[in-house]
């Protein structure tokens, strides 16, 4: 199955999701590398989980749960989706109580395969903040390279953070 490995699997958003995806976009400690500032209720999730179903060529984005044992631990998701340049943004997220377990480099490596198998895609990109050496490792070790950083680009609360642009390329669709 291309959407699982060991004890995980990637899936679709269900509507019992909803708990989960509340605990995870109202941490906190996440919003520093989303970007949210406010809080989600849950009926602006509930919205999100039924209109999850458009595809990623209409929503040009797609997250997908990361589960184990039945059990969502994490996200990841494609955004900025560029059919036309055949390239996508890359996230992942796992829950804190998951963390260190090796579940984030099995959830790229399945979104990986997935993003250039099914979709095609000739590359795909990873912004990080050079602080998050955690991310840079999982990173690197899935073949990702350092192609430039942005000077203080994101604004945190005692100033500024250099984020960082990782990029894979597909080798099966270089041009020779």
């Amino acid at each position: 199955m291309l959407l699982a490995k060991n004890d995980i699997q990637l899936r679709a958003l269900e509507p019992e999701d909803l708990e989960f995806l509340f605990k995870i976009e109202n941490d906190t400690s996440f919003w520093e590398v989303s970007g949210t500032k406010t809080p989600f209720s849950k009926y602006i999730l509930k919205q999100y989980i039924a209109n999850s179903h458009m595809d990623i060529y209409e929503a040009k984005q797609l997250r997908m749960v990361i589960e184990t044992k039945q059990k969502p631990i994490g996200l990841v998701d494609l955004f900025d989706f560029e059919p036309q340049h055949q390239r996508a943004g890359i996230g992942i997220l796992i829950d804190s109580d998951y963390q260190h377990k090796g579940y984030a480099s099995l959830a790229l490596e399945l979104m990986l395969d997935y993003s250039f198998t099914i979709l095609q895609l000739h590359q795909v990109y990873a912004n990080i903040e050079t602080k998050n050496i955690a991310s840079i490792k999982l990173f690197t070790k899935a073949g990702f390279e350092l192609v430039g950083i942005k000077k203080q680009w994101n604004k945190i609360p005692k100033g500024y953070q250099d984020e960082a642009l990782y990029q894979l390329i597909n080798k099966t669709t270089i041009n020779n």
